[in-house]
């Protein structure tokens, strides 16, 4: 099975990229410079507004997690983990972690990038207020041991 899910968002000022085990993107319109994990504001999605299929799909332990996300013309893809102890039901956060920690704003765990390791031009543009589009294909079943 193979599920997607595309979100909009865009940078801010504060975007400082700097916490080393997660990322996140936020409903929200405002970014302090506290939110050093956050990556974007003014999503047009939280975990909870996911579709019913792709929130099926991805809390299942045998998910996996494409990410593409892109500003400008800077691309990056986080693979990531999906869990059947995933809730995904926060209604304006969306969190990749580095470990298996799961809360309601949980959409991948055992990510290979976080807020310190994406790349410096993706944040540069994101701290210019540019666009994030977040691209996000789940695989599961058969692909199981691939990431997808």
């Amino acid at each position: 099975m193979k599920v997607t899910e595309t979100i909009r968002c865009r940078g801010h000022p504060n975007v400082l990229s700097r916490h080393p085990t997660t990322f996140e993107i936020t409903k929200d319109g405002h970014l302090t410079c506290k939110g050093d994990c956050i990556i974007a504001v003014g999503a047009e999605k939280g975990a909870a507004d996911l579709s019913p299929e792709f929130r099926n799909a991805l809390a299942r332990d045998d998910a996996n997690l494409r990410t593409r996300l892109t500003c400008g013309n800077i691309s990056v893809v986080i693979i990531s983990r999906g869990s059947a102890d995933f809730t995904l039901d926060h209604p304006s956060d969306m969190v990749w972690r580095r470990s298996r920690h799961v809360c309601g704003r949980t959409v991948g765990i055992q990510s290979d990038r976080t807020a310190r390791t994406l790349p410096r031009e993706l944040i540069g543009c994101l701290k210019n207020g540019g666009e994030l589009l977040v691209e996000m294909i789940v695989t599961t079943g058969g692909d199981a041991g691939e990431p997808p």
